[in-house]
C-alpha cells in the first residue's frame, strides 16, 4: 500500500463507491488472508477459499452500506459474513447453483451463525498478524536500511545484537537503539490502526 489506511469509517465510505480501486485494494490486502485462512481451517482447497473470498467480498460490496455500528464491530460483521458464507457453501455442495436474489443476500447477512469461538479467535490472530505485517512494512519505508537491519535482525529473527552490530559494523547500543526507535514506531502505526478497529468504536 501506498500509504496508511485511512480511519476504519472513512475507509467504509469509501467502499460504498464500486469504483474507489484504492479503498478496495487497500480493504482487500488488509482482510484477505484472514477470510482464506478461516477457509482452509474449514478444510477447503485453495481454489474454493478463493471462491468463498470473492463471494465474501461480493457480498460486502452489495451490503457495506447497510452495515450498523450500533450493531457490532466491523470486523465482527466481515467475520459473521464470511462465517455464514462458509456454512452455505460447505452445506451447498460444490455443483449446487448459487442464488444470486437480494432477499436470500439479506438473510444470508442477518443470519447468525452457531457459535465457532476458535473461527472467532483464528480470525482476529490473523487479523492480528496482518496488522503487524502492515505496520512494520510503513515503517521500513520510512527507515534508513541500518535501523531496519538492526530492529529486523534483532527483534523478529532473535539475533543477539552484538552479532548484528559486527555485521552492521556499528556499537551494540546503536542497534539497541536503532531496535528501540523502530520498534516504537511499529506499535505507534499498530495503535493508530487499532484505535480506528476497536469495537467500541468501529
Amino acid at each position: 500500500m501506498d500509504e496508511s489506511p485511512e480511519t476504519r469509517r472513512s475507509l467504509i465510505v469509501r467502499l460504498r463507491e464500486p469504483e474507489d480501486s484504492r479503498a478496495w485494494h487497500e480493504f482487500v490486502t488488509l482482510y484477505e488472508p484472514l477470510v482464506l485462512r478461516l477457509a482452509r481451517r474449514k478444510g477447503l482447497q485453495d481454489a474454493d477459499a478463493r471462491d468463498v473470498c470473492q463471494e465474501v467480498f461480493r457480498a460486502v460490496a452489495g451490503a457495506v452500506d447497510r452495515w450498523d455500528p450500533d450493531r457490532g464491530s466491523f470486523r465482527g460483521w466481515l467475520s459473521r459474513i464470511a462465517r455464514n458464507l462458509l456454512v452455505n457453501f460447505l452445506t451447498r455442495g460444490r455443483h449446487q447453483p448459487r442464488g444470486t436474489g437480494t432477499t436470500g443476500m439479506i438473510e444470508l447477512l442477518e443470519a447468525r451463525p452457531s457459535d465457532d469461538p476458535s473461527a472467532t479467535a483464528l480470525f482476529e490472530r490473523e487479523y492480528q498478524r496482518r496488522l503487524f505485517r502492515w505496520a512494520a512494512d510503513e515503517v521500513r519505508r520510512e527507515s534508513t536500511p541500518s535501523a531496519w537491519r538492526a530492529f529486523e535482525q534483532t527483534a523478529i529473527e532473535g539475533r543477539s545484537p552484538a552479532d548484528v552490530a559486527a555485521e552492521l559494523g556499528t556499537t551494540v547500543g546503536a542497534v539497541y537503539i536503532a531496535r528501540s526507535r523502530t520498534l516504537a514506531k511499529v506499535r505507534r502505526k499498530i495503535e493508530e490502526l487499532r484505535d480506528e478497529h476497536d469495537p467500541e468504536r468501529v
